[in-house]
Formats: C-alpha cells, sequence, structure tokens
C-alpha cells in the first residue's frame, strides 16, 4: 500500500506490533521508545507552559524596575546627521537610521554629550528621543510588555523543543542500535543458512 494511508499503517504497525508471531523482540523495543518520545512530548507540555510563565513573570519584573530607574528625554543633535545609503549589515538596504553627537540634560539640569540614533540626513537641532538612568546617562528603553510576553512565550517553545528534541535524539540511537542487532542477527542467520546447504 503506497501513499499517506500507506505510511500511516505502517507507524501504527511501528507504534504497536500487536501480537504479529513476526514480530522480534527489537521491534517491540523500538514502538516501546517511540511511545517515550509521544508521551514525554506531551508531559513536557505543563513543565514548558510553567518553565515560560516563569520567565514572563520575571521579565515583567525586570520592566517594571527599569521603568523606575529609566526615564525618557529629549537630546539634540549638535550635527547633521551623515546621509547613509545603505545600511552596514551587509543587507544593502537604505539604513533609516545613524549615529550623531548630540546633548541632553538630566532631571538635575546637568549638560551630557553622546551619541544618539537619529534619521539619516536629518539637519543639526533636531530632537531625538532617548532613555536615561538615574545619573543622565543614555541606557536601554525598557522591557515593553509585547517584549515580556514574546520572551515567555520563546522560553516555553524552547525548553519544549530541546526535551523533544533530546528525546528524538534518543529514540534515533535506539533504533539505529535495534538495526544493527537485526542485522547482525541476519547476518548469522545467512551465514548458517549457507552453512547447512553445504551438506
Amino acid at each position: 500500500m503506497r501513499g499517506p494511508s500507506g505510511r500511516i499503517a505502517r507507524f501504527r504497525r511501528r507504534l504497536h506490533p500487536g501480537r504479529n508471531p513476526l514480530t522480534r523482540f527489537g521491534d517491540r523495543v523500538e514502538a516501546a521508545l517511540l511511545v517515550l518520545v509521544f508521551a514525554g512530548a506531551l508531559l513536557a507540555l505543563p513543565f514548558a507552559a510553567a518553565f515560560g510563565s516563569e520567565t514572563y513573570a520575571a521579565q515583567t519584573a525586570r520592566a517594571e524596575q527599569e521603568r523606575t530607574t529609566r526615564h525618557p528625554a529629549t537630546a539634540v543633535s549638535l550635527a547633521a546627521a551623515p546621509n547613509q545609503p545603505y545600511s552596514t549589515d551587509g543587507a544593502g538596504a537604505p539604513a533609516d537610521q545613524t549615529t550623531v553627537q548630540a546633548a541632553w540634560f538630566d532631571a538635575r539640569g546637568a549638560r551630557h554629550t553622546g551619541d544618539v540614533l537619529a534619521d539619516a540626513g536629518s539637519p543639526a537641532g533636531t530632537h531625538v528621543t532617548v532613555w536615561l538612568d538615574q545619573r543622565g546617562e543614555l541606557t536601554n528603553e525598557p522591557l515593553s510588555p509585547s517584549t515580556s510576553v514574546a520572551d515567555g512565550i520563546f522560553a516555553a517553545i524552547l525548553l519544549w523543543v530541546a526535551i523533544t528534541g533530546s528525546l528524538a535524539g534518543l529514540y534515533g540511537i535506539g533504533r539505529f542500535a535495534v538495526s544493527r542487532v537485526h542485522a547482525s542477527a541476519w547476518d548469522r542467520a545467512w551465514a548458517q543458512a549457507r552453512h547447512d546447504s553445504r551438506f
């Protein structure tokens, strides 16, 4: 039998050999390993979900802490931003932003300078939104709620893939070992049959 139905039938026989007298011990071992892979993949789901939930909670707490220690400010570019026709990542796409020297004031009124991102080709005096830490230095924008959600989902998927991948690798190793045993048994039987045919 060919086609999808044939593959499904072969998969069923591999998963559940039954009481077929032609079934070898190695076939039952392979079936047990295959059941282990599916059972492990299902059992890994709640663990992966819990891990993703913990990651989300940790990222949310981090975001809340960052929002209390960081604040937005407005920097003013001190020079015109250079025209950068192509991005530096090698993709060949036009670059939307480039770095430019700018100045800003912190919450205490102290003046700071540094490199900020501005639109390519923007003139001097362009206002750019930046994020500052408690010392008035440039820092990254706090994590957004969507980023925390994405990190939690990614962590859950990554753990589940790692577990199922390990189980699939175990199944592959077991199947290889079983096939080697079957091949050795076949070689011995064939050698014995050739030996018996001489007499």
